[in-house]
């Protein structure tokens, strides 16, 4: 075989090789890559659904157990009943079972026999049904409480059952209530997602599902002993429990699976799934999600192709580099080879100058030509003329660029005639011809050199150098520049373009960005409008469980009243932490940064968590430090209370230690160390985005998931680098790092005064009048009641417009707790102008509103007025009205 075709073979074989092996590396790469962020992608939808799934049944798992206080219950289950007692508890259950929402209600003795219901009604009544056999009635009875999913005995529909035993006042089980909630609501949910969502129990069965033919699945086979097991409770009643037939392809990480599904009788899916598992807390439940990989294999024949692509081009570049490589290497030679004849030409110029023009004569008179053979190798027509401006000798190469006439040519021609040629043809450009020929002939007899450019009109762009000889005379070289002046053009042009594409696509980046901070906007105000409205309706609900919790008598009854404010409390944190994020992402959050002593800032942290380290059973210590750093002070406090607070609540024992350490010059690290569990490497970075939780903390407190994501953008608005080291098994330190500052610009803090102190902290409120002016109705009667119960006289709690009505002067209350948002047309601060201009007084004034503006707040402390943000605390608010009435008699009393 002939080399050159050889090598072409070899070429187009490791083309054609090439392209085959990273079509694959790339597909394989981008199909690994794809599939893990797949897996992590459904591994956190997942983790919504088990969250939605936990949030439907903790709304109703408090229900039995305040039913299971209800003394009209225990009494009922501690004699015999009539006929109208029980229609009357029937009733009451039926009433319950409306206002939770939930399937069925179900009051049941002791020997597991249905006493009443709230399906009482219906023909599927669970009156008279004796459900002793069912694991929630058979728990309850044993454990006080108990929980089972199953398909219902009497109505045949399935539902999670809830049950609270009952117990008499000495101590003694008179029975149970059960709740059953059905989740058919959450499957119906589950079917905007193309995805197939299953829950299984601990048998592996799947009771619910996204689809109706996955539902009732066996995902492991049933031993004997399993089997006996849900035929005795009747669990799934007569429904078939047929296996779901899938292989394990390959295994991920998370929980995450390949599967090839192979049931015959379910709708077909395309190729290999991803199937993610996950737990669901507090459950024996596990939660599937089954994925199909249309996506990856996309991006992987995708990358395939660009894999292919790239080597190709790959492949072309070098053989393009290679070709360029060559021509250079020919183009040096033939310039070296151009410059050595220049050099051997120079060097015959310079020796026969003196010769030249005799030479040229003697040519023309022999040959009559001056056609010179040691000039026609030469690219550039060349002339030479003597002293007397007469052609001497020239190349054909100047023949050939002006095209001139044969009998023009001659040695001893006067150059005007060959210039007056040019003249007729245009080639001296306009103007009058004479003056043109002359300035030419006068700047050859000045014998001066010169270099310049010339186009003619066929679009050739001549150089023109000329250089004087020695003894008289003139040599004109013309060079061919065409092709380089059409190079140059196209670079031009080309860099016009660039310019033109780099200004317009500045100009749609800065109309996205400006469309973008729009939308960010206006996102910012939905959320602040939207987090207002809803803490109106948790205002008035804290303060209605405030004013219950006086009024009841049990410490059962007042422990549930408890956890219902705990709840409240967490929903109010929630909403408040939402708020702070969209603050920070438009920039609206006020930061005051100055020079502030570590030392006490340290020390009431420690004050304020002490007391609830203690009761987890974990020790909090603070090191002192005399350090002063540049910051915001409310802002760090709250990355410090943030980190505390998560070291209180995932650590089961030994100590919390903040302190801080110095880190280079200029800095300190504030560190907080825990003995908790520890935080996997993997997850390090995901705790700090938004509801990224670990598992249950202390008690069950589980947290939002949304304080690190507050630490981590507060971190970024202050500068401040937000840094974690954690060990599985030994720890978390969690830590931030903060500039030193100036200690000298730390104002010093004087001893305290001590207040006087009171014999009845309720003593200012008694006798007192205050008027609650506020839109939300349901708020102004709370506040009204929780005010009454403490004493004081509420004359009015209204709107706006009420209150301007019943202003009256000389009418002033002592106090008046005002809302900012007062519906449309009404702003607090301006409704209470105008009531001081009818009262002809200035009571003082407490702000009660969702609003939670820095400015608002700084403005209301200018005016002397108090801020209170919703949803208020009852014990807040006493202290603040109890405070500002004390300053108020001290006042007048001066």
């Amino acid at each position: 075989m002939p080399t050159p075709t050889r090598r072409k073979f070899w070429t187009l074989l490791i083309l054609l090789g090439g392209m085959v092996a990273s079509m694959f590396v790339a597909g394989q790469w981008a199909w690994q890559r794809s599939l893990h962020d797949e897996n992590e992608s459904v591994r956190g939808q997942l983790a919504l659904y088990g969250q939605a799934l936990a949030q439907r049944i903790d709304r109703y798992r408090t229900l039995p157990e305040v039913l299971a206080l209800d003394a009209q219950l225990r009494d009922a289950l501690s004699r015999p009943l009539s006929a109208a007692e029980v229609e009357q508890l029937n009733h009451k259950l039926e009433q319950a079972n409306g206002a939770s929402q939930s399937s069925t209600l179900t009051l049941l003795n002791r020997d597991g026999l249905a006493v009443a219901a709230s399906n009482w009604r219906t023909a599927t009544s669970n009156v008279g049904v004796d459900y002793s056999f069912r694991p929630y009635v058979q728990e309850a009875l044993a454990q006080g409480r108990g929980s089972f999913y199953g398909i219902g005995v009497t109505t045949g529909e399935p539902g999670y059952f809830l049950s609270q035993a009952i117990q008499g006042d000495n101590g003694q089980t008179l029975g149970l209530v059960a709740i059953k909630i059905a989740l058919q609501e959450l499957e119906r949910e589950w079917l905007q997602t193309t995805d197939i969502v299953l829950a299984s129990d601990a048998h592996g069965v799947v009771f619910l599902a996204s689809q109706d033919a996955w539902r009732y699945r066996l995902l492991e086979p049933l031993d004997d002993e399993e089997r006996r097991e849900l035929n005795a409770t009747r669990q799934y009643a007569d429904q078939p429990l047929r296996p779901l037939q899938y292989r394990v392809v390959d295994p991920m990480d998370n929980g995450g699976r390949l599967v090839s599904v192979q049931t015959p009788d379910l709708p077909a899916l395309s190729g290999r799934v991803l199937w993610q598992t996950q737990p669901l807390p507090g459950t024996p439940w596990q939660l599937h999600l089954v994925h199909e990989t249309h996506g990856s294999v996309a991006d992987s024949r995708w990358a395939a192709a660009a894999g292919a692509g790239g080597w190709l081009a790959l492949g072309l570049l070098v053989l393009f580099v290679r070709q360029r490589q060559r021509l250079s290497s020919l183009r040096q030679r033939s310039r070296h080879e151009l410059e050595t004849v220049l050099r051997q030409h120079a060097q015959e110029l310079r020796t026969a100058q003196d010769g030249i023009v005799q030479a040229a004569q003697q040519a023309a008179e022999q040959t009559d030509t001056g056609l010179s053979r040691s000039l026609e190798h030469l690219p550039q027509g060349v002339v030479i003329i003597d002293a007397d401006l007469n052609l001497v000798a020239w190349n054909s190469r100047y023949v050939q660029l002006f095209r001139f006439p044969a009998d023009l040519m001659r040695v001893g021609q006067p150059i005007a005639d060959l210039l007056r040629h040019n003249a007729r043809r245009g080639l001296l450009g306009p103007g009058p011809v004479d003056e043109a020929i002359e300035r030419r002939l006068s700047h050859l007899r000045s014998g001066l050199p010169h270099l310049h450019e010339s186009a003619k009109g066929d679009g050739t762009v001549l150089e023109i150098r000329g250089n004087p000889l020695p003894e008289g005379g003139f040599v004109t070289s013309y060079a061919d520049i065409t092709s380089y002046k059409n190079a140059a053009r196209e670079l031009r042009s080309l860099a016009d373009a660039l310019e033109q594409r780099v200004a317009d696509r500045t100009r749609d980046l800065d109309a996205a960005r400006r469309e973008a901070e729009q939308a960010n906007r206006y996102k910012t105000r939905f959320v602040a409008a939207a987090v207002h409205d809803l803490l109106q309706p948790l205002n008035a609900a804290r303060m209605f469980t405030s004013l219950l919790r006086g009024h009841l008598p049990g410490d059962a009854e007042r422990h549930a009243v408890d956890r219902i404010d705990g709840a409240l409390a967490a929903q109010d944190a929630i909403l408040n932490s939402l708020l702070d994020i969209a603050r920070m992402e438009s920039g609206q959050l006020d930061v005051r940064v100055r020079d502030v002593a570590l030392g006490p800032l340290l020390q009431v942290l420690g004050h304020n968590f002490g007391v609830l380290a203690e009761s987890q059973g974990l020790a909090l210590r603070c090191v002192p430090t005399s350090a002063v750093v540049r910051t915001d002070e409310n802002l760090l406090r709250r990355i410090l209370q943030n980190f505390v607070s998560n070291a209180i609540r995932y650590s089961r024992h030994g100590r919390i230690v903040v302190g801080c350490r110095r880190d280079g010059p200029g800095h300190v690290r504030i560190e907080v160390h825990d003995q908790g569990p520890g935080i996997p490497e993997a997850l390090q970075r995901e705790i700090f985005e938004e509801f990224r939780r670990l598992d249950e903390g202390q008690g069950g407190d589980r947290g939002a998931g949304l304080g690190l994501a507050i630490v981590e953008r507060l971190g970024r608005l202050l500068g401040h680098p937000i840094g974690l080291r954690s060990q599985l098994g030994r720890g978390s330190v969690f830590s931030v790092r903060v500039p030193l500052g100036d200690p000298a610009a730390v104002q010093p803090i004087g001893p305290s005064t001590p207040s006087h102190e009171q014999g009845d902290d309720d003593t200012p409120l008694h006798g007192s009048s205050a008027w609650v002016i506020e839109d939300d109705g349901p708020t102004c009667a709370a506040t009204r009641a929780l005010l009454e119960r403490w004493g004081c006289q509420v004359p009015l709690a209204a709107g706006a417009p009420e209150a301007l009505v019943q202003a009256e002067r000389g009418q002033a209350p002592q106090l008046v707790l005002l809302d900012v948002h007062l519906g449309p047309g009404h702003h607090g601060p301006d409704v209470y102008a105008a009531l001081c201009q009818r009262w002809g007084q200035t009571p003082a004034v407490i702000l009660v509103t969702a609003e939670r503006d820095a400015t608002l707040r700084r403005q209301a402390a200018e005016r002397g007025w108090g801020f209170l943000a919703k949803p208020v605390r009852a014990p807040a608010l006493r202290a603040l009205m109890s405070q500002t009435l004390l300053r108020l008699r001290e006042s007048q009393q001066r």
